[in-house]
C-alpha cells in the first residue's frame, strides 16, 4: 500500500471506486460537480460543540424524574457508540478503493465531522454529569448498544476485509440506513425534551448533529443513485441486491422499534412515547426507501410527529453573544481541574 500512486487516467473519465487511485487533489474540473457541492455546503456550517452552553442543562438533568434520566442517558450513551464507529468507518472503509477527488474529499469531510458530534457529546456530559465516567464506564454494558454498533461495523468490516463491489453496495445501502434512520428516535426525544423547556442546550447540539447527518444523507442517496449510471456493473449487483438492502433497511426499523420500546420501558414523557416513535421510525424508512428507489412496505403518509420538522429544517441554530461559552474561561467549568494551586502564580 502507498499513499501515492499515478493514475494515468484522466480523472473525468474514471469510475467513482474501483478505478485506480487518486492522485491529484483537483477540484476546479472535477467529474461530478455535485459532489463538490456537497463538500462545500458541509464546511460552510463548520461547528464546535463548546459554542453550545449547555450549563443550565445541569439543574434540568436533576430534575428529571427517574424514566426521564433513563431516556436522556441511554440516547447519549448509544449516539456515542454509533459516531464512534462512524468517526473512522468511512475513511477505512472507501478511501482506499474511490478514485475521484471530489468524492475522496467529501468522505474526508465526513468522517472529520463525525468526530465533532463524537466531542459533542463528550462536552454534554462533562458539563452535565457530576462524574462523567458513570456513563462512558457502562457504555459497553449495554447489549442493545453493542449489538447495534456491531450490526453497523459487520458491513463496514466485510468491505475491509474483501474490497468488491457488491460488497460495497451493501456496505452504502447500510450506511445509508444509519445515516437516515437509525438516529432519529434519539433525536426525537431530545427535542421533546426541549419543547417541554428541559435540556435545551443538548436538543441545540442534536440539530446541529442532525443538519450534518442530513448532508451525510444526501451523499449516500445521491451516491446511491449515481453508481449504476456511473458504473454498468452497479446495475446487476442493485438486481442482486434488492432483497438484501430491504433486509437492511427492516433490520434497522426493527431495531429502532426495540429501541424505542428500551427506552419507554420504565414510563413515557410528556407528548412522546413507544409506539407514536414506532410509526415515526416507519415514516422515516418509507422516505429513504422511496428515495433510493427499493420497493417496501413501510407506512408513509403524513409526519406522525409534525414538530419535529422544525428541528429538522433549520438550517441553522441561533446562539446569542451570551449563551455562548468562551473558551478562555469555559476550560476550568468543563474539565472541573480547577484547584488551589491553579492560580498559585497569579498576583494582583
Amino acid at each position: 500500500m502507498s499513499v501515492f500512486k499515478l493514475n494515468r487516467k484522466n480523472s473525468k473519465t474514471r469510475k467513482i471506486f474501483f478505478d485506480g487511485a487518486v492522485d491529484i487533489a483537483r477540484f476546479d474540473d472535477v467529474k461530478y460537480p455535485d459532489f463538490d457541492k456537497i463538500t462545500e455546503k458541509q464546511l460552510g456550517f463548520f461547528w464546535r460543540p463548546e459554542e453550545i452552553d449547555v450549563l443550565r442543562d445541569i439543574k434540568d438533568c436533576k430534575d428529571l424524574t427517574a424514566s426521564e434520566q433513563h431516556i436522556f442517558t441511554s440516547n447519549l450513551k448509544r449516539q456515542i457508540l454509533l459516531d464512534s464507529v462512524q468517526g473512522r468507518a468511512p475513511n477505512v472503509a472507501f478511501l482506499p478503493i474511490v478514485s475521484l477527488p471530489e468524492v475522496e474529499n467529501w468522505i474526508e469531510t465526513w468522517t472529520f465531522f463525525e468526530t465533532i458530534h463524537s466531542r459533542s457529546y463528550t462536552h454534554i456530559i462533562r458539563n452535565v454529569y457530576p462524574d462523567p465516567s458513570t456513563v462512558f464506564d457502562t457504555l459497553l454494558e449495554n447489549k442493545e448498544i453493542v449489538d447495534c454498533s456491531k450490526d453497523i461495523s459487520k458491513y463496514y468490516d466485510d468491505l475491509i476485509n474483501e474490497p468488491n463491489k457488491k460488497n460495497l453496495w451493501l456496505c452504502l445501502n447500510a450506511v445509508n440506513a444509519l445515516e437516515g434512520i437509525r438516529f432519529y428516535v434519539s433525536f426525537a426525544c431530545s427535542w421533546a425534551f426541549a419543547e417541554l423547556k428541559k435540556m435545551e442546550g443538548n436538543a441545540k447540539i442534536i440539530k446541529l448533529i442532525a443538519r450534518d447527518e442530513n448532508i451525510h444523507l444526501a451523499f449516500t442517496t445521491k451516491l446511491i443513485n449515481k453508481l449504476p449510471k456511473d458504473d454498468p456493473e452497479f446495475v446487476k449487483i442493485k438486481a442482486a441486491c434488492e432483497d438484501d438492502v430491504l433486509k437492511i433497511m427492516e433490520q434497522v426499523v426493527d431495531q429502532e422499534k426495540q429501541w424505542a420500546d428500551y427506552l419507554f420501558k420504565d414510563g413515557s414523557m410528556i407528548g412522546l412515547n413507544a409506539d407514536i416513535l414506532k410509526e415515526y421510525v416507519e415514516w422515516i424508512a418509507a422516505k429513504r426507501c422511496n428515495a433510493i428507489k427499493i420497493k417496501h412496505n413501510f407506512k408513509g403518509g403524513s409526519n406522525p410527529l409534525p414538530w419535529t420538522q422544525k428541528w429538522i429544517s433549520g438550517s441553522e441554530v441561533q446562539v446569542a453573544p451570551q449563551e455562548t461559552e468562551i473558551s478562555s474561561y469555559i476550560v476550568g467549568g468543563v474539565k472541573k481541574d480547577v484547584d488551589d494551586k491553579t492560580f498559585s502564580g497569579f498576583k494582583l
